[in-house]
């Protein structure tokens, strides 16, 4: 046996380590062949002036690992693949791609997902982008936040670290949730109708898991968010677009329909245009509801932020028939990472959709609950929302400014009351990627409205977020538009 190994007595290395890394290293550097056959424990130990078990306790170690093989009854050989080949061998298939080999059936849910929900892409990172729903996180009172993280961590609370008792989340936060919404949105409901989930995504999944078979008809507004029509696509259900005007959904256009089950809806400022339901159509929305027994989502993303009059209360306040189910989020209030909004849901319907959550997830992680309630109770939820209020009102009315002095009569706002976003509409002969790549060439990263309409064309609409820029930025962002467009 051509190979030579070294110990030092004097290491802190144990005997059986050494041997192990010199017989690895040879066999990496190629001194030690694929099927060379190796001396017996006793051999190699008498020839090292050790015991046979510290031999045998490294060999032991490169079997398990996959250096050494053993044959029975014909010793100890080096394996023909080591483990390494394995670690760098190269992937069959390219990384991203939607790609289904033939022998893979998939479910039908699995097969709409590969159409109808694209993975979310990165955002092109840009000097200026105007970023729809993305709150100003540099204003978020992260000290005070880390402060709340620290008081329950202190308290050494082990049910915090255990499986929660209830899959509707943690009653405080319920509780808190429950006296907000009262106050603040006039909805009508108790503690024990809210479910905590991992943010509206999570929320409208739940919804379209409990309540949609494969062909059900649901009503979306036109133009609407995508992520709804996504989640509902996958259940392979039947969407029926309905036109948004400047007083939101088009409600008439409900009865002339005789298969919706559903239908969801932004009712206190419609995605992307920013419209605002009108009472008689929001009432008309629930006699249609009564009549039919369909269900409303009303999806109450960013209501918080009105910024002429007084807030809308929600449409659920309205509703006497149980036939509306609210879904609210912290991500724009206070952060995305959050991860933390709720259902408020009919009674009759509390106990399948607390079967459906414990199935998904069985629960929301615990301390961002905890952290969330004192925030809430101690008043610190209500005092930031004023602040963001005034600030992005100020961003609101810098954006709007900017856009009346660089584009004059061009353009037509929608929205601008309300949200962290405005839609504009450009009068102009170029195409909405011609637009979009010469704003990216000077800087200034774009949103189409093109991909929130199912069924009517649009040309020229914009998604302008504001929410996460200042007014220096907000106004260089629409002269360098201009420019570039001119």
């Amino acid at each position: 046996m051509e190979f030579a190994i070294a110990l030092d007595p004097q290491s802190n290395l144990p005997l059986h380590r050494q041997v192990y890394e010199a017989l690895r290293q040879l066999i990496l550097a190629g001194k030690l062949l694929p099927k060379q056959r190796l001396p017996s424990t006793r051999a190699l130990a008498k020839s090292l002036s050790i015991s046979r078990a510290t031999v045998t306790q490294s060999y032991e170690q490169l079997i398990s690992e996959g250096y050494l093989q053993t044959i029975s009854g014909g010793g100890t050989y080096v394996c023909d693949f080591l483990p390494e080949e394995f670690l760098h061998s190269k992937p069959t298939l390219q990384p991203n791609t939607d790609c289904v080999t033939d022998n893979i059936n998939l479910s039908t849910y699995g097969t709409n997902l590969i159409t109808n929900a694209p993975l979310y892409s990165p955002r092109l990172s840009l000097p200026i982008e105007f970023r729809y729903g993305q709150p100003a996180l540099d204003a978020f009172p992260l000290n005070l936040w880390r402060q709340l993280i620290s008081r329950h961590c202190r308290q050494s609370d082990r049910l915090m670290l255990d499986y929660a008792t209830d899959s509707l989340g943690y009653q405080p936060l319920r509780d808190a949730i429950a006296r907000y919404l009262i106050q603040s949105r006039a909805v009508q409901c108790h503690a024990d109708q809210i479910i905590i989930v991992g943010g509206s995504q999570q929320a409208l999944d739940l919804v379209s898991r409990v309540a949609i078979d494969p062909g059900d008809g649901i009503a979306v507004e036109d133009p609407g968010y995508l992520g709804a029509r996504h989640v509902f696509l996958s259940q392979a259900a039947k969407l029926y677009p309905i036109p948004v005007d400047r007083l939101g959904m088009q409600i008439e256009q409900l009865y002339q329909l005789s298969n919706i089950k559903l239908v969801y809806i932004t009712p206190s400022h419609q995605f992307p245009t920013g419209a605002l339901l009108s009472l008689s159509r929001r009432l008309e929305l629930l006699a249609w509801a009564k009549q039919t027994g369909g269900l409303i989502i009303e999806d109450d993303y960013d209501s918080e932020f009105r910024y002429e009059g007084r807030p809308i209360p929600a449409l659920q306040g309205l509703d006497r028939t149980n036939s509306v189910i609210y879904i609210g989020t912290f991500s724009k209030v206070l952060f995305p990472s959050l991860r933390i909004a709720y259902l408020v849901v009919p009674p009759k319907l509390v106990n399948v959709f607390a079967r459906a959550k414990w199935l998904v997830d069985r629960q929301s992680p615990l301390l961002e609950q905890y952290v969330l309630t004192d925030f809430i109770n101690e008043g610190h939820l209500e005092r930031h929302i004023r602040r963001m209020r005034a600030l992005y009102d100020r961003r609101r009315q810098a954006l709007v400014e900017a856009l009346v002095n660089d584009f004059s009569d061009r353009i037509t706002i929608c929205g601008e009351n309300a949200g962290m976003h405005l839609m504009v509409r450009l009068s102009t002969n170029l195409s909405d990627r011609t637009i979009i790549e010469r704003a990216r060439a000077v800087g200034v990263g774009l949103v189409s409205a093109r991909q929130y309409y199912l069924k009517n064309t649009c040309n020229c609409e914009f998604v302008f977020g504001y929410a996460d820029l200042d007014e220096a930025e907000i106004a260089t962002g629409v002269q360098k538009l201009a420019a570039a467009i001119n």
